[in-house]
């Protein structure tokens, strides 16, 4: 494996005011060449919304697009007749397909909304849209790497708007959770490649520390205090990150594992992405 450490205060981004927000890919206007997409993976917003504001209707299309939401609440309106409030522990899909158009707001009324939102490119075009909405409490993330997206066609993954099952994506896209305390760790071995890997001995992982402490462009603050997930390889590859750090991992091969320990003197939520080379 090999590891490419990203800090957070290299991320893109804006303080908008009603909307602060760190781009890990080019997007709106951040581009950065080396960081367009990896794998599937397009899009990682890492979003905070003021009361009362959002964004209003806009169209997608061709692009998996799930939010998941760390604290506050977040209105999701669509073209295909959905609405739905999302607190924390819910995860909700748009598959884009021939095209949506939705909505997403903030209607509390003193509360900012803190999410996720994540985009993927689906594995073909001109799929039917869809919506599918899960939730997942924090004891089922405490201290295990849960599974909480998978490719369609993955046993146990079902099509239900709502359901059980892990949340369906039209992606060679894995997508993991944990809430991971102090001195404690969990580790992921890397899975199978789909069918359609283009190529079949490489997998791709991204993991990032979720900013839970506050918004701040500084870099991640590492003295202890506050969660440190130190990375590391069977191979001896090694990384610590901080509060909105990430690490691309590339050359995964199947079997092969991950050790995530978080160091740090409080919990830290780590998300993990999956995704064909």
């Amino acid at each position: 494996m090999k590891f490419q450490y990203r800090p957070s205060e290299t991320r893109g981004g804006a303080d908008h005011g009603w909307l602060k927000t760190f781009h890990t890919f080019s997007f709106a206007n951040y581009y950065d060449e080396d960081f367009e997409q990896f794998g599937a993976l397009r899009v990682i917003n890492e979003d905070r919304v003021a009361p009362k504001t959002g964004f209003p209707t806009h169209p997608h299309r061709e692009a998996e697009i799930f939010s998941y939401i760390i604290s506050g609440e977040l209105s999701h309106k669509d073209s295909m007749g959905n609405v739905e409030t999302m607190v924390r522990g819910d995860i909700q899909m748009t598959s884009g397909g021939r095209g949506i158009a939705h909505s997403e707001y903030n209607d509390h009324e003193s509360k900012q909304t803190h999410f996720l939102q994540i985009w993927a490119l689906p594995s073909q075009r001109g799929l039917t849209p869809g919506y599918y909405t899960r939730h997942f409490t924090d004891e089922e993330k405490t201290d295990v790497l849960k599974l909480i997206v998978a490719p369609v066609g993955t046993e146990g993954v079902t099509e239900e708007r709502e359901g059980k099952s892990v949340t369906p994506i039209h992606s060679p896209l894995h997508f993991f959770a944990s809430l991971l305390s102090p001195s404690t760790n969990v580790k992921h071995t890397i899975l199978p490649p789909t069918p359609a890997s283009r190529k079949p001995d490489e997998k791709l992982v991204y993991v990032q520390l979720v900013q839970s402490s506050g918004y701040n462009t500084s870099k991640a603050k590492k003295d202890g205090q506050g969660p440190l997930v130190k990375i590391t390889s069977r191979a001896g590859d090694e990384v610590t990150l901080g509060e909105g750090d990430g690490v691309f991992v590339r050359g995964g091969k199947v079997g092969e594992e991950l050790a995530m320990e978080n160091v740090g003197g409080a919990r830290g939520e780590i998300v993990l992405f999956e995704m064909d080379a």
